[in-house]
């Protein structure tokens, strides 16, 4: 009986021991990869870095600072303009779609100049030029597409909201939990200058600004004139809703309409010449045996 109680306390002590001390080890280590690097050679410090950071964060903040250089402050206003419109995309600022700009013209220059000849480097280098405003553009008219297919649903939640007695703050703040999307973060922009202390008026203004769609600045207008007149904003949200949605259906009707007049180019092009080789070849193939 002894032997068994000094068996089971000697048990009982070695994984009480074991826990303290393997709970005392798991944080010496935890502490030491924290705190073996830090007396590290600067020269060692740098080399872990990952690469981008060692090598292409530099170089182009390199290319940035020369961009700044090669762009007057209108030209990079314009340009800045267009971005915040199209979202930021790619974290890309001014300087750095004209860094863009001609690292694309130099390349395609360059390689019309080895493949082909000068007056293909020329033309290749104009068209490397003008890219980066090509995509830009693609970029800002996706963003707005996606703002006008967005806004009927975000008007119609707010309707809702505010009719059920919310606040217009707390319906927008509602909006943006629920809708997620580019008008969604531009209202969370909006909701976020208004907590910082700037007015609603300015806010909902520079939000019409940043996307550039008239339908969304002509909802903008309408709440700071009912805001201004204080008429009901319920029933200027549920006003802007049909509106909204009736402009979005004959914009799908004018789509609609056009689609026809577009086709003709790829039948005219590319269907019509196909098809009169099937059917009048062999009829021009007996033609020409009969006159051999």
């Amino acid at each position: 009986m002894a032997g068994l109680v000094f068996t089971a306390l000697f048990t009982a002590g070695l994984a009480v021991s074991g826990q303290v001390w393997g709970e005392r080890a798991a944080v010496i280590a935890r502490l030491e990869e924290y705190t073996e690097d830090v007396n590290l050679d600067p020269v060692t410090e740098h080399l872990n870095k990952p690469f981008s950071q060692r090598v292409i964060r530099p170089m182009w903040d390199r290319l940035q600072n020369l961009g700044k250089r090669l762009s007057s402050p209108e030209r990079k206003k314009m340009y800045q303009k267009k971005l915040v419109a199209a979202g930021m995309p790619y974290g890309l600022d001014a300087e750095g779609l004209v860094v863009l700009k001609y690292a694309f013209m130099c390349a395609l220059a360059l390689a019309g100049l080895f493949l082909v000849n000068v007056t293909a480097a020329a033309a290749l280098g104009i068209v490397g030029y003008l890219v980066p405003d090509v995509m830009l553009n693609a970029w800002k008219n996706e963003r707005q597409n996606k703002i006008l297919k967005d806004l009927p649903d975000i008007l119609d939640m707010l309707s809702v909201s505010v009719e059920a007695g919310l606040g217009f703050d707390a319906a927008l703040q509602r909006v943006v939990e629920k809708i997620k999307g580019p008008l969604s973060e531009e209202f969370r922009q909006a909701l976020n200058e208004i907590k910082l202390g700037k007015p609603r008026r300015e806010a909902l203004k520079d939000l019409a600004a940043r996307v550039e769609v008239d339908d969304v600045s002509t909802f903008i207008s309408s709440l700071i004139q009912a805001d201004q007149l204080g008429v009901s904003i319920a029933n200027v949200l549920r006003v802007q809703a049909d509106q909204v949605r009736e402009k979005r259906r004959q914009r799908a009707e004018e789509k609609a309409q056009k689609a026809p007049i577009k086709i003709l180019i790829p039948l005219v092009f590319f269907i019509f010449p196909a098809i009169f080789v099937i059917l009048l070849g062999p009829a021009l193939i007996q033609f020409v045996d009969a006159f051999k």
